[in-house]
């Protein structure tokens, strides 16, 4: 079998190729038919673990959910992870084979395309379609040499593309066009049309662009999508802009003088306030996804030069380069503000790195996030890491020690942490995979007592009064029932959590809904046919 493919780039960074690509997955899917996604190289810190065992974006983990099918390392081959401004962990085909600084992983292309084609080939086989997204920018000059990510792999594989352009920043004509005249004559002629997305307004009063657009160019426009207000996919890298928002401009010392405490709220309307401090390298920040769109919670993430203000609940989130962003977070006067939350009574949870971050030392021998060396914890919990060159990448399900509700979520890490705090584990959790479970769908329940059961290991700390949670498991807040433990522990009476996994399929169902009534599907199915 050889697919049909259609490749999605865009104009610029965050322009809507991943929710594009998700859209077009669902509607093909819903016409019957076989399809999977692919993106030749991705650089983002949210990943997700696959079902054969590796390490690919996280939104092409959303765009296998859009395409109804459990996502494997072929459709992300290249990953990079950015550790420094210069630098990145390189994993090929699911798994890591070392940082490389710009300049390295440029020369290293070549070699990576040729993974990129044999993941490629691999789907080509068994699907009916594969819808390609492109990463940035076709139009940047200076990566064009040996690109593998936009025009460099359509050229090598000889498949049309669509070019998608955000009208909501403004100079949706210009980005198009000059997208356009950048490229070479042979990727100019495999451009078949432009989408414009994020459009709000009356379309009456865009049309004579539209026509502009299309007479200038000699290519169609194709659809005019909507701005769809609340919907919820997972981001692909960076904080989404409407989630920037929470961060609370900077405060005077009234805020801060005294945390809310641990008193319950949630019988009077009062919400809980929850904060996540931003760091530099924060990794698979979609973990609060569930706590951000809580009815009941009071959710900021703290940026850059912003005092912690008051709050129930502290969460420190995982990080690609846990002992430089714990030197930011010093910078930054949080540790002190986190200790002066804790003496208050305020609750503290770490994930993944977070949870390091927690313990008495982070040893990195290999230098597998920087140059080698050791740094201090915060010192909360008695436990030290050591990182070590072989990742732990599963998805897993059990259930918290707190309260025996059913979990499930993945595991990132390099990390393997050692001390007496691991004797009162946060959670119990086994591999999914071993019995081909779906992390999205299965259930666990938890035997009576809380000793451990077979194939279950115990999973992360609470601290001895009972005012922090450390945990590897991400996605601890996806599950409702966990997340109401959660929010209970920390100090919220009745929680009512959201399932924030239906929310995710009922907003690909949304986004296949505009690409039926805002695209031209019978050109869309021309091209990817290869007709037009």
């Amino acid at each position: 079998m050889t697919a049909r493919t259609l490749m999605v780039q865009g104009c610029t960074s965050d322009a809507g190729k991943s929710t594009v690509v998700a859209a077009i997955c669902r509607w093909l899917v819903r016409r019957g038919m076989r399809v999977a996604p692919f993106k030749p190289q991705n650089m983002a810190l949210n990943s997700a673990v696959t079902a054969d065992g590796g390490e690919i974006g996280r939104a092409q983990a959303a765009q296998a959910m859009a395409c109804r099918i459990a996502p494997t390392t072929d459709m992300n081959p290249v990953l990079l992870k950015p550790n420094t401004d210069v630098g990145a962990q390189v994993i090929i085909q699911g798994h890591a084979i070392g940082n490389m600084e710009a300049l390295d992983y440029h020369a290293y292309k070549a070699t990576a395309k040729a993974a990129v084609i044999e993941s490629f080939s691999r789907l080509c086989a068994q699907y009916e379609a594969v819808i390609v997204e492109g990463a940035g920018s076709p139009a940047e000059i200076n990566l064009r040499a040996n690109d593998i990510a936009n025009m460099g792999f359509a050229e090598a594989v000889d498949c049309p593309v669509i070019i998608v352009a955000d009208i909501d920043r403004g100079g949706v004509f210009a980005h198009l066009v000059g997208t356009l005249e950048l490229l070479s004559e042979s990727e100019q002629a495999r451009v078949k049309g432009f989408v414009i997305n994020r459009f709000r307004g009356d379309i009456a009063l865009l049309q004579n662009g539209l026509d502009w657009l299309e007479e200038r160019t000699g290519k169609p426009v194709l659809g005019v999508l909507p701005y769809l207000h609340g919907l919820q996919l997972e981001a692909e890298d960076a904080i989404a802009r409407d989630e920037e928002s929470s961060f609370p401009r900077r405060r005077g010392s009234s805020d801060v003088e005294k945390p809310l405490g641990s008193r319950l709220r949630g019988n009077d309307g009062e919400k809980l306030r929850v904060i996540v401090p931003v760091t530099p390298r924060i990794s698979n920040h979609t973990d609060f996804d569930a706590l951000r769109l809580h009815p009941q919670i009071d959710f900021r993430f703290i940026g850059p030069d912003d005092t912690i203000p008051a709050a129930d609940l502290i969460v420190l989130p995982g990080s690609k380069a846990v002992r430089a962003d714990l030197d930011f977070l010093r910078a930054q006067g949080w540790d002190a503000a986190i200790a002066k939350h804790l003496r208050y009574g305020g609750k503290l949870i770490g994930i993944c790195g977070g949870f390091q971050m927690l313990g008495q030392e982070i040893d990195d021998p290999h230098g597998l996030e920087g140059a080698p060396g050791m740094a201090h914890g915060l010192g909360h919990l008695e436990m030290r890491t050591t990182l070590e060159s072989a990742k732990q990448l599963r998805n897993v399900q059990g259930w918290l020690c707190l309260s025996n509700a059913p979990i499930h979520g993945y595991e990132i890490h390099a990390g393997v942490t050692t001390g007496l705090a691991l004797a009162r584990p946060a959670c119990r959790v086994a591999r999914m995979e071993a019995e081909g479970r779906n992390p999205e769908t299965s259930d666990t329940h938890a035997p009576d007592s809380a000793a451990l059961h077979p194939g279950y290991i115990a999973d992360g700390a609470i601290s001895d009064d009972n005012q922090i949670l450390g945990t590897y498991l991400h996605g601890l807040f996806d599950s409702p029932a966990a997340c109401d433990a959660l929010l209970a522990w920390a100090g919220l009476a009745k929680a009512k959590s959201p399932d924030i996994t239906a929310m995710r399929e009922a907003s690909i169902d949304r986004l296949a809904d505009t690409i039926g009534e805002f695209m031209d599907t019978e050109k869309l199915m021309a091209i990817l046919e290869g007709k037009a």
